[in-house]
Order: structure tokens, then C-alpha cells, then sequence
């Protein structure tokens, strides 16, 4: 799948090990490197592993899909495409979705 960034910010955390364990810490980086290279290796959003409790999200954050780090961090992306691929219901066709762009990586709960 191709993979973009939202900016340099989190293209720099995505692929600098140094810099996400000195911002997530040791584990959540771990887990980043390996979420980041499942979402590259998967066709599409759904063939992306059940790790980390991947799902797409709802409310202010509706359009976005979550995948799990370590400690409440999460990664989380959204489609890179034109048009969104959608289903007939409205949401969107996640299978259908083959471009992202990680928009955050983080708590957002906090």
C-alpha cells in the first residue's frame, strides 16, 4: 500500500527508530516500525494484519482508522485517494482503499 504523511513530523517519526523512541518510547516505537511496515507490505486496509486492534473510527475523528501502539498510542491514517472509495451505505470501502496518509501518532485521548 502506499503510505504518505501528513508532514515531515511523522514521515521523521515513521522512519527514524532514534526519534520514536526518544517521542513514543521503546516499546510504542517497536510496535510503530512493525505497524508501519504492515500497512506497506497489505494490498488494501483490510488485509492489514489484526494487530494493535486495527478499526476505523467514529465522531470527531469519523474517516480515520486506528491501529494500536503501546501504552495508548495509536497510529492512525486516513485515505490517500481521489475519490474515496465508498460503500452503498456511505462509509468508506476500506478493501477498496490502497493509498494512505498517517495523520497522527499519538494519544488522542489525552
Amino acid at each position: 500500500m502506499y503510505v504518505s504523511y501528513k508532514d515531515s513530523k511523522l514521515r521523521k517519526l515513521c522512519e527514524n527508530n532514534r526519534e520514536a523512541v526518544r517521542k513514543l518510547g521503546a516499546d510504542s516505537a517497536k510496535k510503530l516500525q512493525s505497524r508501519h511496515s504492515d500497512i506497506e507490505a497489505a494490498a488494501n486496509v483490510q488485509e492489514i494484519p489484526p494487530l494493535g486492534n486495527p478499526h476505523p473510527l467514529v465522531g470527531d475523528r469519523k474517516g480515520q482508522y486506528s491501529i494500536g501502539l503501546a501504552g495508548g498510542k495509536r497510529l492512525v491514517f486516513e485515505p490517500d485517494q481521489n475519490p474515496v472509495p465508498e460503500r452503498q451505505d456511505g462509509g468508506i470501502d476500506w478493501a477498496q482503499v490502497t493509498a494512505v496518509t498517517i495523520v497522527y501518532i499519538g494519544d488522542y485521548h489525552d
